[in-house]
């Protein structure tokens, strides 16, 4: 079952990581539309149906089939650094998950919270996110 757990954990993993991209690319549009206009209330769509129809269901689905594969591959029988650090920055990426959700919420009621460069920047964070945990994972270097 390892390898059964490891490819959805990778399959949802693509999902949850596509949606953390495309969210805040959507913020960087989103603050230059007309508040109340139609482009907007298009945007809040998009943000919606991303965030509860594919970041949310993915997100989840990568921590159970991480853990799975956790389990089923013998890691809590021993330590692993590589792990344990991996572990950690992918809460970073629920951190930043939670504050997409925040900004969601924020547009949805007409507000702006913050300015478009600072999501051009934010959009960055994810990929570095990714950078170390795919090395940790294929590398292991410790």
């Amino acid at each position: 079952m390892f390898l059964w757990f490891k490819a959805l954990h990778l399959i949802a993993m693509v999902a949850w990581m596509a949606g953390l991209f495309y969210l805040p690319r959507l913020f960087v549009y989103h603050c230059n539309a007309a508040v109340g206009g139609q482009v907007s209330e298009q945007f809040k769509v998009m943000e919606r149906r991303l965030l509860n129809a594919i970041i949310w269901p993915a997100g989840i689905a990568t921590w159970i089939f991480g853990a799975l594969t956790v389990y089923a591959g013998g890691y809590l029988s021993q330590r692993a650094v590589w792990l344990e650090v991996k572990v950690v920055l992918v809460l970073g990426l629920v951190v930043f998950h939670v504050m997409l959700v925040r900004y969601v919420r924020l547009f949805g009621r007409d507000l702006r919270p913050r300015t478009e460069r600072y999501f051009r920047v934010l959009n960055e964070v994810p990929t570095l996110l990714l950078i170390g945990i795919v090395i940790l994972a294929v590398v292991r270097p410790f």
